[in-house]
């Protein structure tokens, strides 16, 4: 499947910003079961300082704002090509070791909520696949998908307390729970085309799970299957933080407003 991807993020203030910087993940990489055919970064009222490759291979530009700009925009087009992998990504590479993946942060630490949802799943499901599998049924039955009640700074067992989240907590949830089970996981990044429409509210989130004899494969928690070729990913990390699609810092700007357009279709 050939997709074609447009990701418009605009800043708007009354008065300038002194300084900005962003940190943009945003370019997604040729990986298995995708092909990176053409993407370009686009950015006005503002500059590409430089761009490197971080300690997960993501791909990080890094945009200054013009000090006059009232308004900076970073548009990203391209086209993708995906294949159906069953959710699998396979060995695993980078630069971070296997074990560091089974690392806690702040935003997937377990506590009581996540071992009280992983409970039994062991006796349960004498497979890894299956196993993960229920994990991810039992994630969205007790915190089902609701948006505006969580934040980005909210952790895995803040979210299971709220009973309810969106794909960002799902994936924090996931991660902190296969974890807890003795499996490296980690946070996925990147875009997910909507079966009925082109426009989308926001970038999408999953989770990774490295299983032992097939490697990594993919968790979409919020919809209840693995990812399929509708799926693009951009970027990985630990949690959401090192994988974020866009973060960074300013000063001196009044009356900020900032919105996003992505619009994903099959070519």
């Amino acid at each position: 499947m050939q997709l074609k991807i447009s990701h418009k993020t605009t800043y708007r203030f009354d008065s300038p910003a002194v300084y900005g910087l962003q940190q943009l993940r945003l370019t997604p990489k040729t990986r298995p079961g995708q092909s990176v055919l053409d993407w370009q970064m686009k950015v006005d009222g503002g500059q590409i300082e430089t761009e490197f490759h971080d300690h997960h291979q993501n791909r990080v530009s890094l945009v200054s704002f013009d000090p006059s700009a009232h308004e900076i925009q970073v548009v990203c087009t391209g086209a993708v090509e995906t294949s159906d992998k069953a959710g699998m990504v396979g060995k695993h590479g980078g630069f971070a070791p296997l074990w560091f993946f089974q690392r806690s942060t702040d935003l997937t630490r377990p506590g009581p909520r996540v071992r009280a949802m992983i409970k039994g799943l062991k006796d349960e499901q004498s497979d890894d696949i299956p196993r993960l599998h229920a994990l991810s049924a039992r994630i969205l039955d007790a915190v089902p998908y609701v948006i505006g009640r969580t934040g980005s700074d909210t952790d895995a067992e803040a979210a299971i307390g709220e009973g309810a989240g969106v794909c960002q907590d799902h994936a924090h949830i996931f991660i902190a729970a296969a974890r807890a089970m003795g499996y490296p996981a980690r946070y996925v990044s990147g875009y997910l085309m909507m079966s009925d429409r082109v426009h989308q509210d926001a970038s999408h989130a999953w989770a990774e799970a490295h299983v032992d004899g097939l490697g990594w494969v993919g968790f979409d928690v919020s919809n209840g299957y693995s990812p399929d070729p509708r799926y693009v990913r951009v970027a990985t990390g630990l949690d959401y933080k090192e994988a974020a699609p866009i973060a960074g810092i300013h000063y001196g700007a009044s009356g900020e407003a900032m919105s996003v357009d992505i619009q994903i279709a099959q070519q």
